[in-house]
């Protein structure tokens, strides 16, 4: 897979783990930026990843900022992003394999390295079940073009 990564200036360092990651694991690895750990607003980098992946010019992206919230809001803002803040293995499990998640993020401060490798393998790792659950992502985007998605009845 094509895996765009993107990190503010807080998440610097936990994106050089998560290139170092994504590349062992046998993926090609996107940067956005930021290069390095000057000041930057995290919008920049999220909006240029998840493009790439609204685009299909990227399989998934990765975004890091200090706490991940800043970079999951932004990212949602592109349609047909699914971006999920996951803290641990199983959100990160559960965030492809029910929501099909196409962009992790998560908090630069507070995720450990073992942690962190942890929720790349196991969200890289995970499918998405299908089933109810996509009649569930059409509801989340029959939302994202303004309608009501009650009106969604089928997967």
């Amino acid at each position: 897979m094509k895996i765009a990564v993107g990190s503010d200036h807080r998440g610097f360092e936990a994106k050089q783990q998560i290139k170092a990651i994504v590349t062992q694991l046998g993926h090609e690895c996107v940067d956005f930026g930021t290069n390095d750990s000057n000041p930057v607003d995290y919008p920049d980098p999220a909006y240029l990843a998840a493009t790439a992946v609204s685009k299909k010019e990227a399989d998934r992206a990765i975004l890091i900022c200090s706490t991940g919230l800043g970079m999951s809001m932004a990212a949602n803002k592109i349609k047909g992003i699914r971006a999920a803040l996951c803290h641990d293995e199983l959100s990160a499990r559960i965030s492809r394999d029910h929501n099909d998640a196409n962009v992790l993020c998560i908090s630069g401060d507070q995720t450990g390295e073992v942690l962190l490798r942890k929720i790349v393998e196991v969200w890289l790792d995970t499918k998405f079940s299908g089933g109810r659950h996509q009649r569930r992502v059409n509801k989340i985007a029959a939302i994202e073009e303004g309608k009501d998605p009650r009106e969604v009845k089928s997967g």
